[in-house]
């Protein structure tokens, strides 16, 4: 319970919806004041806290928010960078191999910063590339349906309550589908890299009828109406904003380890205005820009309270995505497809 009101308190995040550039004028008045360029795949109204506290603290400086999709925010960059043009000052994403890959390729620049000799290690890549949230892969479940028996703990009693089940919970299980769905797919080559025994638990899945999406909603709609009993692998800052509006969603953080991803901000090389974008990285990265990103836009920090708090609490179960070019191994495509064809096949087996 401690754990799940931590994630609720924590991690919970709106669902992102997509919208036209916007700008956000100086606030001392300045018309011709310079301008902060982000391209963001954080949807704006929910970045509106992170850019008002900004502003707040850089009165001189305007703000232009451009929100697009993880992909758009990589191929804009490139594809500007490529052709000679400027690019944004600042990007912030979720596709953690896609931010990687940018910084790897040379189109992210250096941007040394108050905090990043304290930085944790596997968050900062040669303070290129900056892993600023801390967001788990956790069980979701419908908590009528587990009234007198407790829901799976770990990936071995999830597939045991599986086998137990049998009939009873065919078809109502949900999981990302790897092919569609990108951070279903990181999810999965982590199990893969984690835990020897992970196909029998897509065996397992496979065999109760399990539902595939693309998107978090898809599942934990179903959960908290009671169409679905189970959730594998939700991403949490999704699942604790269902569970703080349903009741009936439950969350759990498996014991044997929990994954952890993290959006990724990084100054492009091609930047017009790289000193702005390292001044807005500097914000994320402080004490109030973490607070912020925790308290208001309610999405997991790295620091200060929610990496510290979970990893007090849970220590080594906690597994979190390194910020390394080992990211990219994920953007192979042959190995890609290799997992996936695997995947596919180890579902259909019953």
């Amino acid at each position: 319970m401690r754990l799940v009101l931590i994630l609720l308190a924590l991690l919970a995040a709106p669902l992102p919806a997509f919208s036209e550039p916007t700008f956000f004028p100086a606030r001392n008045g300045n018309a011709d004041a310079p301008v902060l360029v982000v391209y963001s795949s954080l949807d704006e109204p929910l970045a509106r806290p992170m850019i008002k506290g900004f502003q707040e603290a850089n009165q001189d400086v305007a703000l232009r928010y451009d929100e697009m999709l993880t992909g758009e925010v990589y191929d804009r960059i490139v594809r500007e960078t490529d052709a000679g043009e400027k690019t944004a000052d600042f990007a912030f994403s979720s596709a953690m191999d896609l931010q990687v890959k940018l910084s790897n390729d040379g189109y992210a620049q250096r941007s040394d910063l108050p905090m990043s000799d304290r930085w944790p290690a596997w968050a900062n890549w040669r303070n290129t590339a900056y892993a600023l949230t801390f967001e788990p892969a956790v069980f979701v479940y419908h908590k009528p349906s587990f009234k007198g028996e407790k829901p799976p703990a770990s990936r071995a009693d999830f597939v045991d309550y599986l086998k137990r089940q049998g009939e009873k919970v065919y078809g109502r299980i949900g999981t990302y589908d790897i092919e569609r769905s990108g951070v279903g797919f990181l999810f999965m080559a982590r199990d893969q890299e984690q835990f020897g025994d992970i196909w029998t638990v897509i065996q397992a899945m496979g065999a109760a009828g399990v539902k595939l999406y693309s998107t978090s909603s898809a599942i934990l709609e179903r959960v908290a109406d009671g169409r679905f009993v189970l959730g594998y692998n939700i991403l949490g800052s999704y699942a604790a904003d269902w569970a703080s509006r349903h009741p009936d969603v439950g969350i759990v953080l498996p014991k044997d380890y929990t994954v952890v991803m993290s959006r990724i901000g990084l100054v492009p090389q091609a930047a017009a205005n790289p000193e702005l974008g390292r001044r807005y990285l500097a914000f994320f990265m402080s004490k109030e820009g973490q607070t912020i990103m925790a308290r208001e836009l309610q999405i997991a920090a790295v620091s200060p309270n929610t990496a510290r708090t979970m990893s007090a609490l849970l220590g080594a179960q906690l597994k979190p995505v390194p910020v390394s070019p080992g990211l990219m191994v994920y953007l192979d495509q042959v190995k890609r497809a290799r997992l996936i064809a695997r995947w596919n096949e180890v579902l259909r087996t019953q």
